[in-house]
Protein backbone atom coordinates (compact mmCIF):
# COMPACT_ATOMS: atom_id res chain seq x y z
CA UNK A 1 0.00 0.00 0.00
CA UNK A 2 1.00 3.33 -1.43
CA UNK A 3 0.77 6.30 1.11
CA UNK A 4 1.41 9.99 0.15
CA UNK A 5 2.14 12.69 2.11
CA UNK A 6 1.22 16.88 0.74
CA UNK A 7 3.20 19.80 2.04
CA UNK A 8 4.58 23.17 0.97
CA UNK A 9 0.47 24.77 0.87
CA UNK A 10 -0.09 28.70 2.77
CA UNK A 11 -1.28 31.90 2.06
CA UNK A 12 0.57 33.65 -0.91
CA UNK A 13 0.37 37.10 -2.57
CA UNK A 14 -1.60 37.04 -6.21
CA UNK A 15 1.82 37.12 -8.76
CA UNK A 16 3.86 34.88 -5.54
CA UNK A 17 5.00 31.26 -5.80
CA UNK A 18 4.73 28.28 -4.17
CA UNK A 19 5.93 24.87 -4.27
CA UNK A 20 3.96 22.16 -3.01
CA UNK A 21 5.69 18.53 -2.23
CA UNK A 22 3.96 15.04 -2.50
CA UNK A 23 6.50 12.44 -0.45
CA UNK A 24 5.03 8.69 -1.25
CA UNK A 25 5.89 6.07 0.92
CA UNK A 26 4.90 1.95 1.59
CA UNK A 27 5.46 -0.16 -1.72
CA UNK A 28 6.61 2.33 -4.55
CA UNK A 29 6.82 0.62 -7.80
CA UNK A 30 8.89 2.08 -10.12
CA UNK A 31 6.50 2.64 -12.95
CA UNK A 32 3.50 5.21 -12.17
CA UNK A 33 1.84 8.19 -12.70
CA UNK A 34 1.91 11.03 -10.42
CA UNK A 35 -0.56 13.97 -10.65
CA UNK A 36 -1.68 16.60 -8.84
CA UNK A 37 -5.23 18.05 -8.67
CA UNK A 38 -6.97 20.99 -6.76
CA UNK A 39 -10.59 21.47 -5.51
CA UNK A 40 -11.98 25.12 -4.81
CA UNK A 41 -15.00 25.27 -2.54
CA UNK A 42 -17.95 24.51 -4.47
CA UNK A 43 -16.50 23.13 -7.50
CA UNK A 44 -15.69 20.38 -8.81
CA UNK A 45 -12.07 18.41 -8.54
CA UNK A 46 -9.60 19.03 -11.35
CA UNK A 47 -6.79 17.57 -12.86
CA UNK A 48 -3.96 20.50 -12.43
CA UNK A 49 -0.46 18.41 -14.05
CA UNK A 50 0.60 14.77 -14.61
CA UNK A 51 4.14 13.66 -14.49
CA UNK A 52 4.76 9.89 -15.51
CA UNK A 53 7.97 7.59 -14.34
CA UNK A 54 9.39 8.31 -17.91
CA UNK A 55 8.85 12.05 -16.89
CA UNK A 56 6.53 12.73 -19.63
CA UNK A 57 4.37 15.33 -18.78
CA UNK A 58 1.09 17.42 -18.63
CA UNK A 59 -0.47 20.52 -17.76
CA UNK A 60 -4.37 21.88 -17.50
CA UNK A 61 -4.54 24.66 -19.83
CA UNK A 62 -5.22 27.02 -17.36
CA UNK A 63 -2.02 26.50 -15.31
CA UNK A 64 0.32 25.92 -18.17
CA UNK A 65 3.40 28.08 -18.33
CA UNK A 66 2.88 29.07 -14.74
CA UNK A 67 3.30 25.50 -12.51
CA UNK A 68 5.77 23.17 -13.65
CA UNK A 69 5.80 19.55 -12.21
CA UNK A 70 8.92 17.43 -11.08
CA UNK A 71 10.22 14.47 -9.35
CA UNK A 72 12.54 13.00 -7.61
CA UNK A 73 12.65 9.26 -7.63
CA UNK A 74 15.48 8.70 -5.29
CA UNK A 75 13.49 10.48 -2.75
CA UNK A 76 9.87 9.20 -4.06
CA UNK A 77 8.61 12.97 -3.95
CA UNK A 78 6.63 14.68 -6.57
CA UNK A 79 6.86 18.59 -6.63
CA UNK A 80 4.65 21.45 -8.16
CA UNK A 81 5.97 24.72 -8.52
CA UNK A 82 3.74 27.24 -9.03
CA UNK A 83 4.74 30.56 -10.35
CA UNK A 84 2.50 33.52 -11.31
CA UNK A 85 -0.48 32.25 -8.39
CA UNK A 86 -3.65 34.45 -8.81
CA UNK A 87 -6.91 34.39 -6.50
CA UNK A 88 -8.46 31.81 -8.98
CA UNK A 89 -5.56 29.17 -8.07
CA UNK A 90 -6.84 29.31 -4.48
CA UNK A 91 -7.86 25.69 -3.87
CA UNK A 92 -6.83 22.48 -1.62
CA UNK A 93 -4.42 20.69 -3.80
CA UNK A 94 -4.09 16.80 -3.72
CA UNK A 95 -1.67 14.55 -4.89
CA UNK A 96 -2.66 11.66 -6.55
CA UNK A 97 -0.61 8.34 -7.80
CA UNK A 98 -1.78 6.29 -10.63
CA UNK A 99 -5.63 7.32 -10.58
CA UNK A 100 -5.77 4.96 -6.92
CA UNK A 101 -4.11 6.74 -4.16
CA UNK A 102 -4.87 9.95 -2.89
CA UNK A 103 -3.25 12.28 -0.26
CA UNK A 104 -4.95 14.26 2.31
CA UNK A 105 -4.67 17.87 0.67
CA UNK A 106 -2.61 21.01 1.31
CA UNK A 107 -4.22 24.34 1.39
CA UNK A 108 -3.22 27.16 -1.43
CA UNK A 109 -4.80 30.59 -0.70
CA UNK A 110 -3.51 33.54 -3.09
CA UNK A 111 -4.98 36.70 -1.51
CA UNK A 112 -3.88 40.24 -0.84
Amino acid sequence: QVQLVESGGGLVQPGGSLRLSCAASGRVFSIYVMGWYRQAPGKQRELVATITNTGSTKYAASVKGRFTISKDDAKNTAYLQMNSLTPEDTAVYYCNRDGIVWGQGTQVTVSS
